[in-house]
């Protein structure tokens, strides 16, 4: 039907024959201009409606086929911004394949202002367009890229992995999946495919990966759905430290292949270091703002709100703004005002501040003014760097609490005043992540990644708490994870320990993960691997700013999909072969 893509026209005087979509329609009286579209671009074709009638009734966005000779264009008309600008195809035959019976709801050359509901609605529409179809090509090559590497390089094998599984509910709620064939039994859809690439290993794959489709039925954000997809790496026999080596590998090939863009050496953060300075375990080192802590200087302070955060356990921290004298009113610190409010939401009780005036004055409450010994004042400003025009913020209280506040301020005023390099690929390494968190509602450790994190080795001979350590690691992007992994488990041992130090029983331990844990007795090799967030790979690749913009047909935040209008009800003799009823609450 076709003997050239549009986009990929070069020869002149030779006869091609094309199909496409008409993008656009230009009728000079005599002559019709008619731009020709496919996936690979645009091209060109001058059709005389004496030669082909149909070129008179064709409209933007008929599906037609063009036979025809291809020449120079004149110079005055070359278009420098088509690959095929210097060339058109003069038509000895068109012919229509399709029509437009009604009218497009919006038009597929400008879709930046369709309202997104709309969009996906006729996501086969915007497609068209080479915004949403320049992302998908981008996409592609992506994972071209890395299955070329990982194999070619990393001589590694590609394996498929189950989608019905068992439920194992320890992180995000599972997707459940009725059996027919076992009454009252359901099936889980993977939230990854932790345990069977561990089962790989055991196996003696060695090197596995996978472009797995994952589903966790979580609340939504910008980049997030409900379900999603994973590039996913289990490795035998290398350590950390090779691991991480072999991923920056990976990652700069990708830079290289896809953007022509040599990345420099991944810095290294520890969890807790990530946490001290930036107040994020996903730091965006692209401006600086750092916190800074203060509580020594502040440890017998007159002044209650700090003394006492100090006295109870906690810090006191605080962003040192440069020109932020001038730039921030009190009226936005002060209760009510907008950085007080934001700072609440992460559960801060509020800002103090201090502004520094000419000769190094301080200008504040008078609480905190009264405090100020000359040694604290001159010890603060030294330490802080700030100079006069700088506005000092502070944050006192848990030092939880202190962290993520302070660092939700950090990013908002690096936006707002400008501070971050929209240019800068900031990668780093994010490693030595705590092995568990505190559950206050459920009284109980719970793992910070999932129970079958490798604890770091220095800290597996003492009782596991909030304080030990896990070989985990994460990769952050100009302050989003792009992936993150760890050393695993594979001693029965110490699967067993972690299981015990959240909570399950050992009758529980075996009836939900009896299987792993007998695998573990057969000679399992030390292993880790990673996953990547595909989607929000893709995503930071193209600039976009959602995960939507890089999917062919993605869910909306309210996990809906307008195309199809699902989920949707289903028969009710359906749902007695499921052996199930549905009960709306």
């Amino acid at each position: 039907m076709r003997t050239h893509y549009c986009g990929r026209v070069e020869a002149t005087d030779q006869t091609v024959t094309l199909a496409g979509w008409v993008d656009r329609r230009r009728d000079h009286g005599g002559v019709v201009f008619l731009d020709v579209r496919d996936r690979t671009g645009v091209v060109q074709v001058v059709a005389d409606p004496t030669v082909c009638a149909t070129a008179a009734e064709v409209r933007n966005e008929y599906v037609v086929q063009v036979v025809g000779t291809v020449r120079p264009r004149p110079p005055e008309s070359f278009n420098p911004k088509l690959a095929t600008g210097a060339l058109e195809v003069v038509a000895t035959d068109l012919t229509v394949l399709n029509g437009v019976a009604r009218q497009l709801p919006f038009p597929v050359s400008d879709t930046e202002t369709v309202r997104e509901e709309v969009r996906l609605k006729h996501r086969y529409l915007e497609m068209r367009g080479e915004r949403l179809a320049g992302n998908l090509r981008l996409r592609g090559r992506l994972v071209q890229t890395i299955r070329r590497y990982l194999e070619d390089v990393g001589e590694f094998l590609e394996v498929e992995t189950p989608m019905l599984c068992r439920s194992t509910p320890e992180g995000a709620r599972d997707y459940l999946v009725p059996s027919r064939v076992h009454p009252g039994e359901w099936y889980a859809l993977p939230q990854s495919p932790q345990l069977f690439k561990q089962l790989l290993m055991v196996g003696g794959i060695d090197r596995y990966y996978q472009i797995a489709r994952c589903f966790r039925d979580e609340d939504l954000r910008a980049d997030r759905q409900p379900e999603f997809t994973q590039l996913d790496m289990e490795m035998s026999f290398l350590s950390l430290e090779e691991i991480l080596q072999f991923n920056e590998g990976l990652v700069k090939h990708v830079f290289r292949e896809l953007k022509g863009i040599e990345l420099p050496d991944f810095p290294r953060l520890t969890y807790a270091e990530a946490m001290e300075r930036y107040g994020s375990d996903r730091p965006d080192t692209r401006f600086g703002l750092e916190l800074q802590t203060v509580a020594d200087l502040f440890a017998q302070s007159t002044f209650k709100v700090f003394a006492g955060a100090i006295a109870a356990g906690g810090t006191v921290k605080v962003l040192a703004v440069p020109g932020g004298d001038a730039a921030i009113s009190n009226t936005r610190i002060k209760p009510g005002g907008d950085l007080a409010n934001l700072v609440v939401q992460y559960g801060a009780k509020g800002l103090a501040y201090m502004r520094v005036k000419a000769e190094g004055e301080i200008d504040t409450i008078g609480a905190l003014k009264d405090s100020l010994t000359p040694e604290i004042q001159a010890a603060l400003l030294a330490r802080t760097g700030a100079t006069p025009g700088t506005l000092l913020l502070f944050g006192a209280g848990p030092k939880e609490i202190v962290n993520e506040s302070l660092g939700r301020l950090r990013l908002f005023l690096g936006e707002e005043l400008g501070l971050i390099d929209r240019q800068a690929l900031n990668l780093l390494w994010v490693t030595d992540f705590p092995m568990f968190a505190w559950n206050p509602e459920a009284q109980r450790l719970e793992a910070m990644h999932h129970p079958f994190t490798s604890p770091h080795p220095d800290d597996l001979t003492k009782p596991l708490t909030v304080e030990t350590r896990a070989l985990a690691y994460d990769l952050v992007w100009n302050g989003i994870e792009l992936g993150g992994g760890s050393l695993r488990i594979y001693r029965r041992d110490v699967q067993e320990k972690v299981f015990a130090a959240i909570g399950l029983s050992t009758a529980e331990a075996q009836e939900k993960f009896g299987f792993l844990l007998e695998a573990f007795e057969y000679g399992t090799p030390p292993h880790g691997g990673i996953a990547y967030g595909l989607d929000r790979w893709a995503m930071l690749l193209a600039g976009a700013t959602s995960i939507r913009d890089v999917m062919a047909f993605p869910k909306t935040q309210q996990a809906r999909d307008l195309l199809t209008d699902a989920p949707s009800a289903v028969a009710d003799q359906q749902l007695r072969e499921l052996h199930v009823r549905s009960v709306k609450a």
